[in-house]
């Protein structure tokens, strides 16, 4: 433990380390003003904006009666900078004025020792604050254990998104931004052969971890359901046979997620889908029409069994079907149907994917800063095809 001993008077600190000494802690360091210790902590002159450097100063006893700058004021100047505000601060004093100490812990001193100095007390505050501060750091590794992690299973996360797709007749583009490091949208899209393409678009109930862990599970059977049964009726309900699998009927929380899963047949200019629960997709066809994909029926994990009609649409020319989570409806001010008639009118106009014009519309957050939602859209592009009933 390094402490560092700050007093312009040379007696106070030789009686103040030879204290110390003799209870075994060698490591002092020494300062006789205020600015000495900014020196020693790396804080600039005249509290600078200069980023300190990583201290090694476990504790600092600071005297309160100094030349040039008090120790009141050099704690709070301490205060400011995060790397340095939680290291203890014991204020020595012969001042016996109650405001002046209050003064001082408000400044963000931890304690204080009142001179002549009591050599007990003075050890039993130096044991408690060095006691506080190595809870303290090891709170503050754990934390950035926990931070290195979640950025790991982030970007594992992050992985299993499936690449865009630029066929001639198909292409499929999407933009996703979690709320927090972790998150509970997923998408993914599968080429199903003789031109067919299977996509899907969840989200799951909540945020955070143990959304994106059921999130995971999703995803590490949705390829051999989707290339196993591909009609979506039966992969919707193989996704919610094997998410109530997980047998979470004693949870508290009910889980469960929404989903759009289609399939677009590009041969036989046909889109079957299933909607479960999800806010529904949007096509734009060549007229200027949009057709809505609202069909719904339950959200998937809810019940053992769902009751699902699926539908079909056939089309003829080019158009953009716009998929995404309630996470982007919520960027609008309104109740849903001026939502979702507010994404008709951005979303509208040419059917190619235009990500900065998307990212700065939905994902820059000017129109909902304090998001509090995942946020994905989902673009497909059908050249030579677009959605008749």
């Amino acid at each position: 433990m390094r402490i560092l001993i700050v007093d312009d008077n040379p007696t106070n600190v030789i009686i103040i380390r030879e204290i110390l000494k003799k209870e075994n802690y060698r490591d002092i360091v020494t300062a006789s003003s205020a600015i000495d210790m900014f020196e020693i902590l790396g804080i600039g002159e005249e509290n600078s904006v200069l980023r300190p450097k990583p201290s090694d100063i476990d504790l600092i006893l600071l005297d309160m009666m100094m030349p040039e700058m008090d120790g009141i004021e050099a704690c709070s100047i301490v205060q400011k900078y995060d790397n340095l505000k939680d290291i203890p601060i014991i204020m020595v004093t012969a001042i016996g004025d109650s405001k002046k100490l209050a003064e001082a812990l408000d400044a963000g001193a931890s304690d204080y020792v009142t001179k002549p100095i009591n050599k007990v007390e003075l050890m039993a505050r130096i044991r408690l604050a060095l006691r506080l501060k190595q809870e303290k750091d090891w709170h503050k590794e754990r934390d950035q254990r926990i931070q290195d992690e979640l950025k790991l299973a982030a970007m594992v996360q992050s992985a299993v998104l499936s690449d865009p797709i630029e066929d001639p007749l198909f292409q499929v583009h999407a933009i996703y931004k979690p709320s927090f490091e972790l998150a509970g949208d997923l998408y993914s899209w599968f080429p199903l052969g003789e031109g067919r393409y299977g996509v899907l678009l969840l989200d799951m109930m909540g945020h955070g971890i143990s959304s994106s862990l059921f999130t995971m599970f999703i995803a590490s059977v949705l390829k051999d359901t989707v290339t196993t049964y591909v009609d979506p009726e039966k992969v919707i309900q193989e996704l919610n046979r094997r998410f109530n699998q997980l047998q979470l009927g004693k949870q508290l929380v009910q889980y469960y997620f929404t989903a759009i899963y289609l399939v677009v047949d590009t041969r036989m200019k046909r889109i079957d889908y299933v909607n479960a629960g999800h806010p529904p997709a949007l096509f734009f066809r060549n007229d200027g029409s949009v057709t809505s994909f609202d069909s719904v029926c339950c959200p998937v994990g809810l019940f053992d069994k769902m009751d699902i009609e699926p539908q079909t649409i056939h089309y003829e020319g080019d158009g953009h079907i716009a998929i995404y989570t309630d996470g982007l409806l919520e960027a609008v001010q309104g109740d849903q149907e001026q939502q979702i008639e507010f994404l008709k009118e951005q979303l509208k106009g040419s059917h190619a994917w235009n990500e900065e014009a998307m990212q700065k519309l939905f994902f820059d957050d000017e129109l909902n800063p304090e998001r509090d939602d995942d946020k994905c859209l989902v673009w497909i592009t059908l050249d030579r095809g677009a959605v008749t009933e």
